[in-house]
């Protein structure tokens, strides 16, 4: 099962967004009121509960704050919570039908309606929406992230499209595809330029400004990464072939770039990029293996000679043995691909990794 969730807005009057609001800032600080205390969440229920009670939270209301701080406490010894933080509903506390929203407040039961859009319907359809849902308060408006589980098609290959992740060009396959353009490398230009004559200027609004702008560049990179994920899906579907990528653990302390291209080597969300592939060829039938990227780039794919000088610049390859030439992002993804031909089956990330007659791990 796949689990990916679906944000739909909450439309409000005036006084049901003060509503919701006094609702969320009154559960998070109950949260903080009982944070602090590092034990399981059925200790932690019998030691707060009566308290949470008192403080004014209904029973359910009460059993979510205890459930969302002991999962914080997980994560680190005495988290903070802030005032306007997502809010967990479960089953009971929130009920949905369709575009009309039932939802448990500090001051009783309200109902609201909920625009879902045709995207999210789709999304819906295909699923099952899990019981619980969160309410999240962004730039001034009311979203419900509903939590969706879809069933995982068999995956079917008889193919690897190796993928190869890079500075300039974000992604190039095994085929010779280029998963980036002049648009976006223009944007990512220009986010970094207003990024820095904003940072030297310091004022109170010149942070104000960084603030929204990081906003915006984080959902500009996440788009970028749905629409490459889901263009690479597509072609590996479309051969019957399993997507090969190299594993990113470790990536920013293995790989070195030259100083102008160390701004985007460090702040593109390769990783992100990386789990929308996952998911997305879950949700389609189409396996991913990750390989040991080493030395992927520095190949021939024609004759096998492997040697540092074979990559002439970050651009370019060509063989000092057979002096063949080709972009070395698109020789990096045949590597990929041999790679991971190589090697079947592939250890995904965290599992064990997989001895190769050469020495290398994969």
């Amino acid at each position: 099962m796949t689990q990916t969730t679906a944000m739909l807005l909450v439309e409000t009057s005036p006084a049901e967004k003060d509503l919701l609001l006094r609702t969320m800032e009154k559960v998070n600080a109950g949260c903080n009121l009982v944070s602090g205390r590092k034990v399981g969440r059925f200790k932690l229920h019998k030691m707060v509960y009566r308290k949470l009670r008192d403080f004014g939270l209904s029973s359910q209301m009460s059993i979510g704050v205890i459930t969302k701080v002991a999962a914080a406490m997980k994560l680190r010894d005495h988290p903070e919570f802030y005032l306007h933080g997502a809010v967990p509903f479960d089953q009971r506390s929130i009920s949905l039908r369709g575009g009309q929203l039932s939802i448990s407040t500090i001051e009783g039961r309200r109902k609201l309606k909920v625009r879902i859009g045709e995207f999210q319907q789709k999304k819906i359809a295909g699923g099952v929406v899990k019981a619980g849902m969160k309410l999240c308060y962004r730039a001034g408006r009311f979203f419900l992230a509903a939590t969706i589980e879809t069933e995982d098609k068999e995956p079917v290959s008889c193919g690897v499209l190796g993928v190869d992740l890079g500075i300039v060009n974000l992604a190039t396959d095994s085929e010779g595809r280029v998963y980036t353009d002049e648009k976006v490398e223009k944007k990512r230009v220009w986010y970094n330029e207003l990024r820095g004559r904003l940072q030297s200027v310091g004022t109170k609004n010149s942070r104000r400004h960084l603030k929204k702008l990081s906003g915006r560049e984080r959902r500009f990179k996440r788009d970028v990464n749905h629409h490459i994920s889901k263009r690479i899906v597509a072609n590996a579907k479309g051969t019957s072939s399993m997507v090969a990528m190299e594993d990113l653990t470790g990536m920013r302390g293995r790989t070195t770039v030259r100083r102008a291209q160390r701004d985007r080597h460090s702040k593109w969300a390769f990783h992100e990029l990386r789990k929308f592939v996952e998911y997305k060829a879950r949700l389609q039938g189409v396996r991913t293996v990750f390989v040991d990227p080493r030395n992927t780039s520095r190949t021939c794919p024609k004759c096998l000679w492997c040697e540092k000088a074979n990559r002439k610049s970050r651009d370019v390859f060509q063989c000092r043995n057979c002096a063949w030439s080709a972009a070395a992002d698109y020789v990096g993804a045949i590597g990929i691909q041999r790679e991971a031909a190589f090697n079947l089956p592939i250890a995904a990330p965290g599992a064990a990794a997989i001895s190769t007659p050469s020495g290398r791990r994969s």
